[in-house]
């Protein structure tokens, strides 16, 4: 049985934050975030470790208070309303745990009664949802015999629950094998087709780059940009492949094509079947992939070796990254 979830109204608003701050002693962990998810839509939260995302999801759950800022999840402000947040928001953190002595099946039941939905009505979500996130047969096993992946799986099916407008997710494709992944993403995608808020944080960036809309970049707990407004990439590297043909290697003629386009014979790399060169632009490797076809190679893959993510993510980190529009501000005194 799979489980086709019912539309639900957009919550117009999604999470909206400004300017929000949380200090841990000295230690600035979110200094000065701003950004809008919007319904509809998978925004990606991206940062390196440090850069503030679990603390920046728990002040959205209504888990931790800001020092300064403003936030509202669906219109609502987690810290005035704490309660109604929780009525529209999945939570999904990145070690949830379970209940070691109950099922799955039980698991759901009991965080179904949390939300106050009828028994009989909470058994038949928590079958939809074991469904859904293929733990049939898992149902009336104890959450103690799950491997990493299973429960990650038991703890989205959690978040899920209760039919939620927004969703926070911190990790959940961690543990996941292949297939599960590819699961995640088809879900992820239907959710927000149905109007939902979906916020992911995650550090498989290709995973991020397969299902995201958009992205908030991270660093140091602050904002470095979203991603329309974040650059594209300055240059990154990208893999060619070409089939060979009698008496003409299909590497050998893309490299010749290479070198005539004024690429150091040095700034080639090659593998055992593919080429990586770097291009300055997506233009520039438009424009070459252009030479190598009208020069008869018959190219079989022409991609970049990280995605778009993964590459902001490289630009962010690196010693000579963005400047950041967002200064940060001063601690409050004591």
């Amino acid at each position: 049985m799979t489980m086709e979830p019912a539309p639900i109204a957009t919550a117009a608003e999604g999470v909206r934050v400004q300017g929000l701050r949380r200090f841990f002693g000295d230690v600035h962990a979110v200094a000065d975030v701003t950004f809008h998810a919007r319904p509809g839509e998978v925004t990606a939260l991206v940062g390196p470790n440090g850069s503030g995302k679990t603390t920046l999801l728990l002040m959205l759950a209504s888990l931790l208070a800001p020092d300064a800022g403003t936030m509202s999840v669906g219109g609502i402000d987690p810290m005035a309303d704490p309660f109604g947040v929780r009525r529209i928001l999945g939570w999904m953190p990145d070690t949830l745990g379970a209940w070691p002595s109950l099922t799955a099946r039980e698991t759901l039941v009991t965080t179904a009664r949390m939300y106050r939905m009828p028994r009989a009505e909470a058994s038949r979500r928590a079958d939809e949802l074991l469904s859904l996130v293929h733990l049939d047969a898992l149902a009336d096993k104890p959450a103690r015999v799950f491997s990493r992946g299973q429960k990650q799986r038991l703890g989205l099916a959690r978040a899920l629950v209760h039919d939620p407008r927004v969703l926070l997710l911190d990790e959940p494709a961690s543990g996941l094998d292949p297939q599960s992944r590819i699961d995640l993403r088809t879900l992820l995608r239907r959710l927000a087709a149905e109007g939902r808020t979906i916020l992911v944080s995650s550090h498989d960036l290709p995973e991020l780059d397969e299902v995201s809309d958009t992205a908030v970049f991270l660093r140091d707990g602050r904002t470095v940009a979203d991603h329309a407004e974040f650059s594209p990439p300055r240059s990154r590297e990208w893999r060619i492949r070409a089939l060979d043909e009698p008496e003409r290697p299909g590497l050998d003629a893309a490299t010749t094509v290479l070198v005539d386009l004024g690429t150091s014979i040095d700034g080639i790399r090659r593998g055992r079947d593919e080429l990586v060169t770097e291009f300055a632009s997506d233009r520039a490797a438009a424009e070459a992939l252009a030479r190598l076809t009208a020069a008869g190679v018959l190219v079989t893959e022409f991609a970049p070796v990280t995605g778009r993510l993964e590459q902001a993510f490289l630009d962010l980190t690196a010693p000579d990254g963005p400047t950041d529009p967002h200064p940060a501000p001063e601690a409050p005194h004591e």
